[in-house]
């Protein structure tokens, strides 16, 4: 690698996090993220919160902190329902979410991104209901981030307008949160531009998600592999002076060589 490819590679790698679901970094994944010294974006989905021993949390996060790597948490979503207006259901997702932002204060991250669990095609009949029982959730786990100063920030998934992310917004308590702009999600599932929600949401975007695909599945390809327009997003927030956190979010080692090379 020439001096100045090696000067690009490690400007991105220091200013770019890489999703790493926490059950593969305990399998082998961690050992290719210290060679080459990437920042992890640690998921919590699957059984993990679970199963796993408090003390493997805790060695992880000193195998970073050893490796002056700091990290992101990425919440799990998985058939969670943070609004949900089933008593049951509601309680076993605020425990596993508790659970999550519990190990905030481990691993110090420099964010936690979650995601509301919205169905427009069931939620949208019962919004009051569904919107007030996620401000409740939200906002007790907003206090616990509060305690380290770690933002919490809300990913879009499958909402194909911003005004759902809006409106729980201005339920909230607090400043300490932000909009994480998932761009992946938006060619597979919004159906909308990037244009339209940075509209709405530019005040409150403090993150990105970056991958990519055909806009037909959510394919997690390298950046410029798919149909994204990422230069237009990229020329409109240098413009707008706007510097979010930045994930990377392929799903495979090729896809994120893939996406550093192209950055």
């Amino acid at each position: 690698m020439k001096a100045d490819q090696t000067h690009s590679y490690r400007n991105i790698i220091s200013r770019c996090f890489i999703n790493a679901p926490f059950e593969q970094l305990q399998s082998g994944l961690l050992e290719l993220f210290l060679a080459h010294r990437f920042r992890p974006e640690i998921g919590l989905e699957g059984d993990c919160l679970w199963t796993a021993p408090r003390e493997e949390f805790t060695d992880l996060a000193a195998i970073l902190e050893k490796n002056e790597l700091p990290c992101t948490l990425h919440a799990p979503f998985f058939d969670l329902s943070p609004g949900a207006l089933d008593s049951r259901i509601l309680a076993v997702s605020r425990e596993k979410l508790q659970r999550a932002f519990d190990l905030i204060e481990i691993f110090r991250p420099r964010s936690i991104v979650c995601h509301l669990g919205y169905d427009e095609n069931k939620h949208s009949y019962k919004m009051d209901a569904w919107l007030r029982t996620s401000a409740e959730t939200w906002n007790e786990l907003l206090q616990v981030a509060a305690r380290t100063g770690t933002p919490v920030m809300f990913e879009n998934t499958y909402e194909t307008d911003p005004d759902v992310h809006l409106r729980l917004f201005e339920q909230l308590a607090g400043s300490d949160f932000g909009f994480c702009l998932d761009v992946g999600h938006l060619s597979a599932y919004a159906g909308t531009d990037w244009q339209l929600w940075t509209a709405k949401l530019l005040p409150f975007l403090r993150q990105l998600h970056l991958h990519d695909n055909s806009g037909e599945r959510d394919d997690h390809i390298a950046i410029g592999a798919g149909c994204f327009d990422f230069k237009g997003l990229f020329t409109f927030l240098r413009q707008k002076n706007v510097s979010p956190l930045v994930t990377l979010e392929p799903h495979s080692e090729k896809d994120i060589w893939g996406s550093i090379t192209v950055l």
